[in-house]
């Protein structure tokens, strides 16, 4: 279902683009790949200059090699465009710091303190949060939905959202060896 219907005349101001992609390497590792891109529907002025419309004001890339159980083995940055150059354009080798991190336990909130206020450039740390159930769609793609990544295993997905409790409907239609009845405990 699509939002539904704007009721006032409006005129598109920014676009912010962000894309996650997966890869699978010849090595048995992963690498997960983010780019976060701003646009402007018309020309913005910033205090280092006029920025002309459709010129990016943000274009940041993150990469991270991680190992099956989602270890960070290897983190990059790149920053293509900045509002500020020679400033935001320098905190990129910051992210190497990512390395030893693990996707999966506490990885945003780690991030988020890691990175905070100066420490980071806000843009690349929320770009970050993006990765961790990208890594797990990921994965998904090599392991059927319905079944763990190892034999008799609770699939990594159940209870991890609302609509996947194990107390829920969802699970009993769809994982019923994993349904654990109601929350009243039926």
């Amino acid at each position: 279902m699509t939002l539904p219907p704007h009721s006032v005349p409006r005129r598109r101001i920014h676009t912010r683009s962000i894309a996650v992609e997966g890869w699978k390497r010849d090595d048995g590792l992963w690498d997960m790949e983010a780019r976060i891109l701003d646009v402007k529907d018309q020309d913005y002025l910033l205090a280092s200059g006029l920025r002309p419309k459709g010129e990016p004001v943000h274009d940041m890339w993150v990469r991270v090699t991680i190992d099956r159980e989602y270890n960070v083995l290897a983190a990059t940055a790149s920053i293509d465009a900045v509002p500020y150059p020679g400033g935001c354009d320098t905190i990129a080798p910051a992210y190497g710091r990512l390395v030893g991190m693990n996707l999966v336990r506490g990885f945003r909130r780690a991030v988020a303190e890691m990175f905070e206020s100066v420490r980071g450039c806000s843009h690349l740390t929320e770009l970050l949060g993006s990765l961790p159930t990208a890594a797990i769609q990921t994965f998904a793609s090599e392991v059927r939905d319905a079944e763990g990544s190892r034999p008799g295993e609770k699939p990594f997905q159940l209870d991890k959202c609302h609509a996947l409790e194990t107390t829920t409907e969802t699970v009993r239609r769809y994982y019923p060896r994993w349904y654990r009845g109601d929350r009243t405990g039926s």
